[in-house]
């Protein structure tokens, strides 16, 4: 199995407990933010706060999909996405709604994530940029990923002064 690019995000931590603390984290930055702090960005030329989000709730939705397929089909090819194509296709997604869709998606894809058995977190996979990865490669993968993108959500949080 290749290097997974987003496991020292999560290294030496426990991954269901970063699955669920994450989001709760992510949710209790934003849940009071004012409507012009979506707009805010953590770095110029970076994308906003709410681009960001729309991210995540996008990449909740593949994190699902990736989960459901690897467990229940034989021979399940990983279909990667261009992230900025896809936020090409919800150019004005709303903040509040992605972060509402991560959450709510989360929730329950860490109910799934619970009740996995060894065998089945160790089932394989076809990614085609990264070769065979497992059910636990994947959860690594999503939990790395969006404690990559936290930071620039508590920069944006930082900037509005409180």
């Amino acid at each position: 199995m290749i290097h997974n690019p987003y496991a020292k995000y999560v290294e030496g931590n426990d991954l269901l407990r970063t699955l669920e603390e994450t989001p709760a984290r992510i949710d209790q930055i934003v849940r009071s933010w004012p409507t012009e702090t979506f707009q805010r960005r953590h770095a110029p030329g970076k994308w906003t706060a709410r681009e960001v989000l729309a991210h995540l709730a996008q990449s909740e939705m593949v994190f699902s999909n990736r989960l459901r397929f690897a467990l229940a089909d034989d021979d399940y090819v990983i279909q990667p996405f261009d992230q900025d194509a896809w936020m090409r296709v919800e150019p004005s997604a709303d903040g509040r709604a992605a972060l509402d869709v991560y959450v709510a998606l989360r929730r329950m894809n860490l109910a799934l994530c619970r009740s996995l058995t060894p065998e089945q977190r160790a089932r394989t996979v076809r990614h085609p940029e990264h070769g065979a990865v497992s059910v636990e490669w994947v959860m690594v993968f999503f939990a790395g990923h969006e404690r990559n993108h936290l930071p620039q959500i508590e920069a944006v949080d930082s900037a509005r002064g409180v």
